[in-house]
């Protein structure tokens, strides 16, 4: 079997904020439909709000991630505890950098980053829009 895996997250009305931000953060290409640019929403069950988000995309090294605006009254908040995204970093310096990175453009520190009793360095990390990043390094191999 031949297949891809990306993760998609439904956005309370500021994907137009986070892929930017996913890709500073990431690097890699990044490509943004809005229902704007449709040539037409006849038939739509929805009127989105203007500039929303319909679908992007990010690939970047070791990472795709695509999401959208989601449409609605009651969408759930992001920030949760039953799911995250883990990255395996190469090393402590690049893990921390990023927690750091992401902390210091409004996110929160979820745990710190530290040994944990399976012998791998790890920590969490909160964005500000709400996803949380597992970061982990691995064991140094003897």
């Amino acid at each position: 079997m031949a297949m891809t895996s990306s993760t998609y997250i439904s956005f309370p009305g500021n994907a137009s904020e986070a892929f930017p931000f996913y890709q500073e953060l990431f690097g890699g290409e990044l490509e943004v439909q809005t229902y704007d640019a449709m040539p037409s929403l006849e038939g739509f069950p929805f009127t989105p709000p203007p500039g929303a988000v319909a679908h992007a995309t990010l690939t970047a090294p070791g990472l795709s991630l695509a999401g959208g605006d989601g449409m609605g009254e009651d969408l759930p908040p992001l920030t949760s505890d039953v799911y995250s995204f883990l990255l395996t970093f190469s090393t402590e310096d690049e893990a921390r950098g990023f927690i750091a990175t992401v902390a210091d453009a409004g996110g929160r520190i979820a745990m710190p980053f530290e040994q944990a009793p399976w012998g791998e360095m790890y920590g969490q990390v909160t964005d500000k829009f709400g996803v949380r990043w597992d970061v982990n390094v691995p064991a140094a191999q003897g």
